[in-house]
């Protein structure tokens, strides 16, 4: 008995413009793209964010093997055929079209492989799907661009990404105000937070390959979570435990950390930078990466709540990508969750890297308020003195008949050196 079938193509306008709004902010859908560069065996990648009005573009280049036009054009399918090896940061064959959609409606991309040296392109139109709602691509107008990207391309090989018709980041009122210039150079200050975290590994070289990224020609530096360049940063615990998944077992590496306290860092700038993007509460916890890349951080993921006492305790969690289903990672990179299975494992670390934590925070407290009192007496101390000697003042002012000149000197002390007169009680 035969099945009737009935194909059911989904409407290429309607879903490129859902697919917008799967959960990209701005820097999490470059760092999509940095993945894409690094995946294909960058060691460069440049970022150039230019503001010119309606005219303004993002472009992402790096040095790595490049694509020929049939690359290009898997690159840009939707749900692309490629598989991806373990340890490599790709995952759905959606990140370059979702990133780059969610941010601009119009993504161009140029490459030259390491096997073809001449330059191939093409471009994916939201318009354009949505007028003829169809999976199509079209040939890049590169006329205005392709400056640019030959400056960006170096090398022998490597490839280009463009953002153009940037709606998501460009104000609909007005996009060639200062007020928009300043929102869209804003995006520069909040993106190399981001990245520095993100990709700490690569930039630091602890990964399989270093990597650097510039944006806008500065080079950006490693932002280490764990400080451990500080002398008083301890390694609390290190432990790898075996998760079972669909395919057999995989190891999952958890390190966890004790910042210094306040007092205990080299410099208040070292104490500053480690407090990271969202501060020092907010900032501890669970930081998760899949493949050397950071996915998620701060927070305990259920296992207990922030508390001021426990700022300085970080605990490191890796995995590989043959465990991305049992992390249950999502299309953009952003979200994990953690298997119940390692929840447990991890429970006894936790603990004590939070009591550790939690020991040297309060020490660091009662220390502080041990030196306050000592100065808040010293300062009393000061202040009684010092109106002895004004007292003394006054009263050989008024002995020596001289007492309509002293009160003359106070009130030019008291309008020039308001502190000093409040020192002798003047």
């Amino acid at each position: 008995m035969s099945v009737r079938t009935t194909r059911v193509a989904p409407s290429a306008g309607r879903l490129t413009h859902s697919l917008r709004d799967i959960g990209y902010s701005f820097e999490s859908a470059v760092a999509d793209l940095v993945d894409n560069s690094i995946a294909a065996g960058a060691s460069k990648v440049s970022i150039e964010i230019q503001f010119s009005g309606l005219d303004s573009r993002i472009l992402i280049a790096d040095n790595g093997q490049g694509m020929d036009e049939e690359g290009i054009t898997e690159a840009l399918r939707f749900g692309s055929n490629r598989s991806y090896q373990t340890g490599e940061l790709g995952r759905y064959g959606l990140g370059l079209k979702t990133a780059s959609l969610s941010q601009c409606r119009r993504i161009s991309v140029f490459s030259r492989s390491r096997t073809n040296s001449q330059l191939s392109s093409s471009c994916l139109s939201l318009d354009f799907i949505q007028q003829v709602n169809d999976w199509m691509i079209l040939d890049t107008d590169d006329s205005d661009v392709i400056e640019d990207v030959y400056e960006l391309l170096e090398g022998p090989h490597g490839t280009v990404v463009v953002w153009e018709d940037l709606d998501r980041l460009l104000p609909a009122n007005n996009p060639n105000s200062p007020w928009a210039r300043r929102k869209f150079e804003s995006l520069v200050t909040r993106l190399q937070a981001h990245l520095e975290a993100v990709f700490h590994r690569f930039l630091a070289g602890e990964a399989v390959n270093k990597t650097d990224i510039t944006i806008n020609g500065v080079s950006l530096q490693p932002w280490d979570p764990f400080a451990r360049s500080e002398s008083h940063t301890e390694l609390v615990s290190s432990d790898t435990f075996e998760i079972t998944s669909k395919s057999g077992t995989g190891a999952v590496t958890v390190n966890a950390y004790c910042l210094p306290a306040k007092t205990q860092f080299s410099t208040p700038e070292a104490f500053d930078s480690a407090a990271g993007i969202r501060k020092w509460n907010r900032q501890q916890g669970l930081y998760i990466y899949r493949a050397n890349r950071l996915v998620q951080w701060g927070g305990w993921d259920q296992m207990r709540t922030l508390d001021e006492h426990t700022k300085l305790a970080r605990v490191a969690l890796d995995f590989d990508t043959d465990l991305d289903d049992e992390f249950n990672i999502n299309v953009a990179k952003m979200r994990v969750t953690i298997p119940q299975q390692l929840k447990k494992l991890m429970a006894r670390c936790i603990a004590d890297v939070c009591a550790q934590a939690d020991s040297r925070y309060r020490k660091d407290q009662s220390k502080n308020s041990s030196e306050n009192r000592e100065a808040n007496e010293s300062t009393s101390e000061g202040f009684a003195r010092g109106a002895e000697v004004g007292l003394a003042l006054k009263s050989a002012a008024a002995r020596s008949g001289n007492y309509a000149a002293f009160k003359a000197i106070t009130d030019i002390i008291r309008k020039d050196n308001p502190e000093l007169a409040n020192l002798l009680g003047l």
